[in-house]
Parts: structure tokens; C-alpha cells; sequence
């Protein structure tokens, strides 16, 4: 199996490209989806939320109130911090269970996509990594015009993230996503194709 570690910074069409990717074969797990399930009502990960933050960041149904938590945390590295380290070891062990699963069914290429690969210093637990890079400016624009973000907040979930810069210097494989979605679709075709050599390669070596 070749496990793949997918990130990019914020609005640089990460998510779109890891579609992309399923819709070729690989097997996607994502990380934002995890960190929704580890913090559902009920969870430890929510519990010690509410305990740094209060009930101020919940939802009148008991549930992660996002937008209230988010316009704490970006704004001051240490709460950030804080809240990392609350939801990344339950997202992490989460992963941990869903590669383990995929390497059971005996998938080809599993691909785990996680916004901070290179922040948490996770690059050595993948195979290959691949980057998803858009200028700055540009996924500034994405962030403000697509997602309604007020444009300081933007720049401050911008800001806490490692710049690309030196994201793309240890990525194996990067994708450029300045330009249509068709330009798009070229390179991650390439890069799909990319993988599926790495994974025979693997395979004739005997590597599982």
C-alpha cells in the first residue's frame, strides 16, 4: 500500500484536488472529517473545549459553535496551540484506525489529507507528500469571497499556517492551482499517475 500525505494551505484547493483523487481510485481520508467527528457532542475532545473556552463556543444544541471558536483561536498562537493539542491527538488516533483499516481491505493508495503535514512535523509517517499551492493573494481572495471570512480574520488563518515556501521544498510531487479547474484536473492526473508508479514499484519490490 502507498500512503500518501496530501496538504496545502488554506483556500488552495486541497479538498477539491482530494476529490479528484477519489474519483480516480485512491482511497481519501480526510482530516477535517475526522477532527468533526472528534469532536461531536459527547466526545472528550468537546468536553475539554468547553472547559478552556466555556459554553460561549457551543451551539444552542450542544454542538462545536465553529465560527465562535475559530474567532478566538486564530487571532492568538497559544490559544491555537491549545486547541491543537486538544483535537490532534483524537484526530491522529482516528487516522491511525482508518489506515490501518485500509491496509486490511488491501488498498492500492490511500491518501490522507491534513491541512498542517508539514506544521505538525507528520512528512516521515507518508511515502510521498504532495503540496497544493495557490499564490497567497489569491487564496486570500478564495477565503474572503467563497467562505464570507471577514478579510483580517482571513489574513490571520493565513498567518498561522507555514508559508508554502518551504512547504514546497519537501513535497514530492506540487500542484500548482492558479487556474481552472480543467488545468487542475491535467495535474492531478499527472500526479495520479505518479503514484500509481510508486505503488506498482512498491509491489514488485515485495513492499506492503
Amino acid at each position: 500500500m502507498l500512503l500518501v500525505g496530501l496538504t496545502g494551505n488554506i483556500a488552495s484547493g486541497k479538498s477539491t484536488v482530494a476529490r479528484m483523487l477519489a474519483e480516480r481510485g485512491a482511497t481519501i481520508i480526510d482530516a477535517d472529517e475526522l477532527a468533526r467527528l472528534a469532536v461531536e457532542p459527547g466526545t472528550p475532545a468537546l468536553a475539554a473545549i468547553v472547559e478552556q473556552w466555556g459554553d460561549a463556543v457551543l451551539q444552542p444544541d450542544g454542538s462545536l459553535d465553529r465560527g465562535a471558536l475559530r474567532g478566538v483561536v486564530f487571532s492568538d498562537p497559544e490559544q491555537l496551540d491549545a486547541l491543537n493539542r486538544i483535537v490532534h491527538p483524537a484526530v491522529e488516533q482516528r487516522r491511525k484506525a482508518a489506515v490501518a483499516e485500509a491496509r486490511a481491505r488491501g488498498d492500492r493508495i490511500v491518501v490522507c489529507d491534513i491541512p498542517l503535514l508539514f506544521e505538525k512535523k507528520m512528512v516521515d509517517e507518508f511515502d510521498m507528500v504532495v503540496l497544493v499551492d495557490a499564490p497567497r493573494p489569491l487564496r486570500l481572495e478564495r477565503v474572503v469571497g467563497e467562505r464570507g471570512v471577514p478579510a483580517s480574520e482571513a489574513m490571520a488563518m493565513i498567518a498561522a499556517q507555514m508559508p508554502s515556501e518551504l512547504k514546497r521544498a519537501r513535497a514530492d510531487l506540487v500542484i500548482h492551482n492558479a487556474g481552472t479547474l480543467d488545468e487542475l484536473a491535467h495535474q492531478v492526473d499527472a500526479v495520479w499517475a505518479s503514484l500509481r508508479a510508486a505503488a506498482d514499484a512498491r509491489r514488485a519490490a515485495g513492499v506492503p
